[in-house]
């Protein structure tokens, strides 16, 4: 665990941090790349940093939401880690859509062309997540479990490292999705399919994670993914009636 990198006098860099921010400009670059490649407004850029903050605003309110009562209101929002996909992805969307209907720019096109971003920027996120010792999984005698002494919170024992399997699930879901891109995939589909694919890894890798369970034996986690998992399906069906539209490179 690195969970802090450096000091500046009294202010700590963390390697949450740290990776959160390499995650947040390897997500802005390829949306910037989908943009020019799919002739769409290199403007939009501007949406995905509104939606960057708003993610983090929203990941950060729902994880505190999750763990309130387990420690005090202000340790868990100025906590070195503690972030939740979804409240990030309700928050980021929101914004994001709430700036692309402002400018009237195309959204449905702009969201698929931001899936690979997501899916990378989560990914790179998760290795934070990882390095600060947060959200892992349940105590594990596998040869590539962790222990996390010094993590959020401390365990001695060893646990399922459920961080990176989630990164090492999102990489391949990124290359899959930029290449349902360059075959000329209905927007609608490739949406349809991010939503479906990170949904269905969110839910099974909370089966082994340390969480606690909001109704019949579930988290929240869960739940939002049972909520995304049929409108992904939706948009896969529907898109892939529209036939594959070949996409012309930018020059």
């Amino acid at each position: 665990m690195y969970p802090v990198l450096f000091r500046i006098g009294g202010f700590e860099i963390t390697s949450f941090g740290a990776m959160v921010a390499l995650g947040a400009l390897a997500g802005l670059w390829l949306f910037q790349r989908e943009l020019r490649r799919s002739r769409l407004p290199e403007q939009a850029a501007d949406a995905a940093v509104a939606g960057l903050i708003g993610g983090l605003a929203g990941a950060k309110l729902l994880w505190v939401a999750e763990h309130f009562g387990e420690e005090p209101f202000t340790s868990l929002l100025l906590s070195r880690g503690g972030l939740s996909w979804f409240g990030g992805f309700v928050g980021g969307v929101g914004v994001g859509l709430g700036l692309m209907r402002y400018r009237r720019w195309p959204m449905m096109p702009l969201l698929a062309a931001a899936t690979p971003a997501l899916a990378i920027g989560h990914a790179v996120g998760r290795i934070g997540c990882f390095l600060v010792g947060d959200d892992y999984g349940r105590p594990s005698t596998l040869p590539w479990a962790v222990a996390f002494p010094n993590g959020l919170p401390p365990t001695t024992s060893a646990v399922h490292p459920t961080q990176l399997y989630e990164a090492a699930a999102l990489v391949p879901i990124a290359w899959l999705l930029l290449r349902w891109r360059a075959q000329g995939r209905s927007d609608r589909a490739v949406l349809g399919l991010y939503l479906v694919l990170t949904a269905a890894v969110r839910f099974a890798i909370e089966i082994i994670r340390i969480n606690q369970r909001v109704a019949l034996g579930l988290t929240v986690a869960q739940w939002v993914s049972i909520g995304l998992i049929p409108i992904g399906v939706l948009l896969l069906a529907t898109g892939e009636r529209t036939g594959a539209v070949p996409r012309r490179s930018a020059r």
